[in-house]
């Protein structure tokens, strides 16, 4: 089944269109903007309206992509700028106008859930001796499998918030420490754009290349160098950094510092790039929805 998934988040909305069959999900093509959904969510509890009006129009133009590319399902998500705005409901309100789609919003547990088994597709290694870590706008978060049972904590860091909130590394590991040492010693799998960013900023990549950036070993002493090296340039210096989209120069120092206290707590040598993320989990499940229906399956 062909499926378009769009996710909302507090930073961008992204676009997946793929291939979906049992324990499958190849992709056809992808997209993001960055719609800054979560501006001035912090200070206000509120999405504003410029912000609710330039995702709505990145969703519309997602949405109209996957059905000129024959999607057959297209579902669209919102996580934690949705799910923290006071008026959500005005937003959902304006993608329902805009495109007749009706967005679920995920729980931080829900989002977790996703983010693992999207993140896990496409690499060999045992769940239970992996944790999967997401850097998003608005929240970090982290998912491991402990007993046969998957464990979620969804963190109030993100790139965007901790830009606007402030607040140095002390503040960061008091939040992280806690989750941290029930990880430790775990092969650490990232995804988000912080991670992939920094994969591709590695690589320096020209134009972003989702098959290069996927699996990608990005080591402890290459993230702080990488941040080293991205604090010590000017706003605009960064935004001509091959790899870095000039839309997250501004947020990606935050983003790099919450990954390297993570790896300083967990005192990880690095981790695995997975460029697969909550979008591939979500379209798996939904054609996984199908086949249980098809074959009247719970």
């Amino acid at each position: 089944m062909r499926v378009g998934v769009i996710d909302i988040g507090t930073n961008s909305t992204r676009y997946l269109l793929a291939e979906v069959g049992p324990q499958v999900v190849n992709r056809v093509e992808t997209a993001l903007k960055t719609t800054r959904l979560g501006e001035g969510l912090v200070a206000t509890g509120r999405l504003s309206e410029q912000a609710m009006a330039r995702t709505a129009a990145a969703v519309a133009e997602f949405w109209r992509r996957a059905q000129m590319m024959g999607a057959k399902r297209i579902i669209a998500v919102a996580t934690c700028a949705v799910r923290e705005a006071a008026n959500r409901e005005d937003f959902l309100t304006l993608i329902r106008r805009a495109t007749g789609l009706e967005v679920r919003i995920l729980s931080g547990t829900e989002e977790a859930f996703y983010t693992f088994g999207g993140a896990m597709t496409g690499l060999a290694f045992a769940p239970d001796e992996t944790v999967v870590i997401d850097i998003g706008g608005g929240s970090t978060e982290i998912i491991w499998v402990e007993k046969g049972r998957l464990m979620a904590r969804s963190l109030p860091l993100g790139a965007v918030r901790l830009t606007e909130q402030g607040g140095g590394a002390e503040t960061v590991a008091h939040v992280l420490a806690p989750v941290a040492s029930k990880i430790t010693g775990r092969r650490i799998i990232g995804t988000g754009g912080t991670i992939t960013t920094l994969a591709a900023v590695a690589l320096a990549l020209p134009a972003y290349d989702p098959a290069r950036v996927h699996g990608y070993e990005l080591q402890a002493e290459e993230v702080v160098v990488l941040g080293a090296r991205l604090a010590a340039l000017s706003l605009e210096e960064r935004r001509n950094v091959p790899g870095l989209q000039p839309e997250r120069a501004d947020v990606i120092l935050a983003g790099i510092q919450i990954l390297t206290v993570l790896l300083e707590l967990t005192g990880a040598p690095g981790l695995t790039v997975s460029e697969h993320d909550l979008l591939y989990g979500v379209a798996a499940e939904a054609v996984d929805a199908v086949e249980r229906k098809l074959n009247h399956r719970p």
